[in-house]
């Protein structure tokens, strides 16, 4: 075995690090970039506070529920955390009327009665 070091290859590790650079930068244009760096790091609803180790627990809402409305100022966005965020989008749901794509409710009845064969059952006990 021989214990040549191969020389760094200068070259690739500057395309490496200019591709990480433009990966941050094209990550920090993102909304949830632009809202962590607007408002504090709080939530909305339960005003849990989150730090650095936290953060990925806190979600942006759009107030407006349209995901394609991100106005650079951040005036239809608000940070909740994960369970309000959630908590929100069911309320939502809920209120718009059932909760599938079509808006139209689609409801099911229960076939199976579990009770249907009790009194016989109560009978061969007697």
């Amino acid at each position: 075995m021989s214990s040549k070091s191969i020389p760094p290859d200068n070259d690739r590790l500057d395309r490496i690090v200019a591709e990480a650079r433009r990966n941050r930068e094209q990550r920090n244009r993102t909304y949830r970039e632009q809202a962590l760096r607007i408002y504090p790091w709080i939530c909305g609803r339960c005003a849990r506070e989150f730090n650095h180790t936290n953060v990925q627990l806190l979600t942006v809402h759009h107030r407006d529920h349209n995901h394609d409305n991100n106005p650079a100022n951040g005036s239809n966005w608000e940070l909740l955390c994960v369970y309000c965020h959630e908590n929100e989008h069911s309320r939502y749901l809920d209120n718009a009327g059932g909760g599938n794509s079509s808006g139209n409710v689609e409801t099911t009845q229960a076939t199976h009665n579990p009770f249907a064969n009790l009194k016989t059952l109560l009978k061969d006990k007697e």
